[in-house]
């Protein structure tokens, strides 16, 4: 609570926790039905999809990344922040006025990643305003983190059951443009001037290639690597939960928002109670434990989604996902920490990995066996990513120093 109050005084500290509220609502609209919506209503294959997926992918990463260096080199974040925004607006109204096969592609593949490096660019705001306050660090991330989670409890189940009234899915793409119009209008007001910060934000002075060169330091890129390997769950999740529940007799896109939102709601006071943990363990430990839990859920989905007893996964499901989802952030700023640009966006290429994790085991599965198997990939290699993050991490004197 008084990280929460400190969070609120702070005007800058407000700004990123009202943009990640409407950020989590924009994306909890359409992201647990873009698998469904792509597969079953647009007709893509599965293989299409895994295509699309990957696409999305490579281009977000590389949009992330190049607003992450550039921000750095001359410091225009809330210029690059307000295109972002408008990339995510110009995403979803593409979808609300050609919801075709051809405007899935062009807006999942391109626009929406693309407008994608808005979350990194909030998380950079959130560090410089963080420095202000050193001893609340960590959990000031954490409950910005949390913020983003938060409204997939609201806005989930309100469309449970407007599902349930009849109204269609597609209906998710004119609601989340006008949640990306209001991302806009706030971003557009209250985001920091450039060169009119309380806080200093000098210029990189570094090249392009020069930064590239920072964030490819190969004790970074392993760290990167592994962590996207644990995120590959997250992700597979958000892609099978839709397609798992649509395959199981007795359960329709209500189930699939009620699920997520309840998953989601778990979450943020685990996601709050991270800095306690940390009092415990270590950021290391906790990410892997959180991978374990995580890869658990995941294998068990599709066993269990006809039983009631899928309801009970939800647990396992928030409390993996509070630590793989918040403490992944201030490791990999605190390893590029005179970077926040930069920095921010290695959270972008760490799930690009993920999404490429993902996309090769929603594809080798759905063509081996089933969305079944694929759960047993991701999970597996959820596992291996935080078991790999122990190996490298297992002297204390290499957690998370900064190279920069």
């Amino acid at each position: 609570m008084p990280v929460l109050r400190l969070i609120w005084h702070d005007p800058t500290l407000r700004l990123v926790t009202l943009a990640f509220a409407l950020l989590g609502a924009f994306a909890c609209t359409f992201a647990p039905y873009q698998s469904l919506i792509a597969v079953e209503r647009l007709g893509l294959s599965d293989a299409a999809y895994a295509l699309v997926l990957v696409l999305a992918s490579v281009l977000g990463v590389s949009g992330a990344i190049a607003a992450g260096i550039i921000t750095d080199q001359r410091a225009n974040r809330r210029q690059m922040a307000l295109g972002a925004a408008i990339l995510s607006l110009a995403g979803t109204a593409l979808m609300w006025a050609a919801p075709g096969p051809w405007g899935f592609v062009l807006a999942h593949a391109v626009i929406l990643p693309l407008g994608g490096s808005l979350f990194g660019q909030i998380f950079a705001l959130s560090r410089l305003a963080a420095g202000a306050y050193p001893a609340q660090r960590d959990s000031i991330q954490s409950a910005v983190r949390a913020v983003f989670a938060l409204p997939f409890v609201i806005v989930l189940p309100l469309w449970s059951l407007a599902f349930s009234a009849g109204v269609g899915v597609m209906a998710v793409y004119p609601a989340a443009t006008l949640l990306a119009l209001g991302l806009l209008a706030l971003i557009w007001r209250f985001w920091p001037q450039d060169g009119r910060t309380v806080w200093a934000d000098p210029k990189s002075g570094l090249s392009f290639v020069q930064s590239l060169a920072e964030m490819a330091n190969r004790r970074v890129l392993i760290r990167v690597v592994l962590l996207g390997a644990v995120n590959t769950a997250v992700a597979l999740y958000m892609v099978l939960i839709g397609l798992v529940f649509h395959d199981t007799p007795g359960r329709d896109e209500a189930d699939v928002a009620l699920f997520v939102g309840l998953v989601a709601g778990l979450e943020v006071p685990f996601m709050l109670a991270m800095p306690l943990a940390l009092r415990l363990a270590c950021k290391t430990v906790l990410i892997a434990a959180g991978a374990a839990l995580y890869a658990a859920y995941l294998i068990a989905l599709p066993l269990l989604a006809a039983s009631p007893l899928v309801w009970l996964l939800t647990l396992p499901c928030a409390i993996g996902g509070a630590a793989i989802l918040a403490l992944p952030i201030a490791y990999l700023q605190d390893l590029m920490a005179a970077r926040p640009g930069a920095g921010s966006s290695l959270m972008a290429l760490q799930r690009v990995v993920g999404d490429g994790f993902c996309a090769t085991a929603f594809a080798i599965g759905t063509f081996a066996s089933g969305y079944g198997l694929a759960a047993v990939l991701g999970g597996a290699c959820t596992l291996a990513g935080g078991l790999g993050l122990l190996w490298v991490d297992r002297r204390r004197g290499q957690r998370a120093q900064a190279v920069v």
